[in-house]
């Protein structure tokens, strides 16, 4: 083969895997000069030049103790043509996969979040190979929705969690039970998602099973459920048969939070929300006949909603508030109010009856003491009780013993009237009648 054959080739081959001609042209240099290196009486410092026609040359250096070049000149070995030739194979190689390889890592490195679709290679207990075309992604066992068998050769979109770089390759990490790969379905079934019109503001998902979305409009001639939703359901039946059949909720969401929680718990009807900002409930009021919807099927429904709005939700009856209620109006409460100190910010309790005031912290050191006394009291009590039962068995006892007589020659006695007795009858019955 003849140089410019020889750069045909190349560039050939720099387009058929999508590279530059240049970068081949470095790649086989550096090869050749670390041959030339390795031949005898080569010098120290050297580099190879390989022009547009693909004459290699190679022109070694002097250089002084201060890093200058003294001089340059051409030392070419002879029979050099053989030798590149050799290492420009094993070079190109070698370079040609590591590019790749880095192709193909740059690829998917900004990829992350997106979704792919592939077929499975593979299957077992720990992961699922998936052929994206030009690299495998693997699916593991812990990003597997439980119970979906996928079968090989069938097609599978998933959700890109992670990108490695590894010495054979890059390692796309893919998930089927992400909260993400929701998003991306429905952006690839609902345009008003892709364009931005409609948002998806949370997400909360029991992967096979259920899962809950809020998703804001950002135009008020738009309805954001309707839009995800589509004519007759057709764009979340998309969604819900690349998911297998896992049920999808679709919830407005709200800026109002009494109105966001209420919406989060449907299909359930609620009466009232009331918000406890200390503890970070939500105490969520609904008809009886809807509190077992609310709560949902092992408590699916309202785990769902307390994960997409962000509130430990507390779901009552509006019989069990009306209980609660009452039970608090019937109980004994201390009349007076609690005033915060406007520079301290400390709070100190008011008795209505003119009394000294109390601190927050002398108020709890009382209420501690006084379930302690009514402990103490109900512990005498019940020592108390225990006293008395004893003393009653004692007496009881003691009259049981009265009632049997206690000497001992009155009972021989009784026993030989009984035997007399006993003797007289069988006599009686031994005379024969006349």
């Amino acid at each position: 083969m003849t140089t410019p054959d020889m750069m045909e080739a190349l560039q050939a081959l720099a387009a058929e895997k999508g590279m530059t001609t240049e970068l081949l042209l470095e790649a086989v240099a550096n090869g050749l000069e670390s041959a030339y290196k390795r031949m005898p009486e080569a010098a120290d410092d050297a580099y190879v030049v390989i022009d547009e026609m693909f004459n290699i040359s190679v022109i070694a250096q002097e250089i002084d103790e201060e890093g200058n070049v003294v001089q340059e000149w051409d030392d070419t070995p002879e029979n050099f043509g053989r030798i590149a030739a050799q290492t420009a194979r094993q070079v190109l190689t070698q370079r040609i996969r590591e590019v790749e390889r880095d192709m193909k890592y740059d690829e998917y490195a900004g990829r992350e979040g997106d979704i792919v679709t592939g077929i499975i290679q593979q299957t077992d207990s720990r992961y699922t190979l998936l052929d994206l075309g030009r690299v495998e992604a693997l699916l593991p066992q812990s990003e597997q929705v439980p119970y979906e068998r996928p079968e090989p050769n069938s097609r599978l979109k998933a959700y890109i969690v992670e990108v490695r770089k590894t010495a054979k390759g890059p390692q796309i990490v893919v998930s089927r039970t992400h909260p993400g790969l929701i998003r991306e379905l429905f952006k690839l079934e609902v345009p008003e998602i892709s364009d931005g019109i409609v948002e998806m503001k949370a997400c909360a998902r029991e992967p096979g099973h259920r899962t809950k979305i809020a998703v804001w409009s950002n135009d008020t001639n738009i309805d954001p459920v309707g839009a995800c939703v589509g004519a007759r359901g057709a764009r979340v039946r998309q969604v819900v048969n690349e998911l297998r059949g896992e049920k999808i909720d679709i919830v407005p969401f709200s800026e109002d939070q009494h109105d966001f929680v209420a919406k989060a718990l449907s299909p359930a009807k609620v009466r009232e929300v009331r918000f406890h900002e200390v503890e970070g409930v939500a105490e969520v009021v609904v008809p009886d006949h809807q509190l077992s919807l609310a709560i949902g099927r092992e408590g699916q429904n309202a785990r769902l909603a307390a994960r997409l709005t962000g509130w430990r939700i507390d779901i009552k009856s509006e019989t069990q508030i009306l209980d609660e209620e009452n039970a608090y109006a019937e109980g004994d409460w201390a009349e007076g109010e609690w005033v915060t100190d406007a520079e301290t910010g400390e709070q100190t309790w008011v008795p209505a009856d003119g009394s000294e005031a109390m601190s927050a912290d002398d108020w709890a050191t009382a209420a501690e003491e006084a379930v302690s006394e009514d402990n103490l009291d109900e512990e005498a009590a019940t020592e108390e009780g225990e006293s008395e039962t004893a003393l009653d068995e004692e007496a009881a006892e003691e009259s049981v013993n009265e009632d049997v007589p206690g000497d001992e020659t009155g009972g021989e006695e009784l026993v030989l009237e009984t035997n007399e007795d006993q003797e007289t009858v069988e006599q009686e019955e031994e005379q024969p009648v006349n």
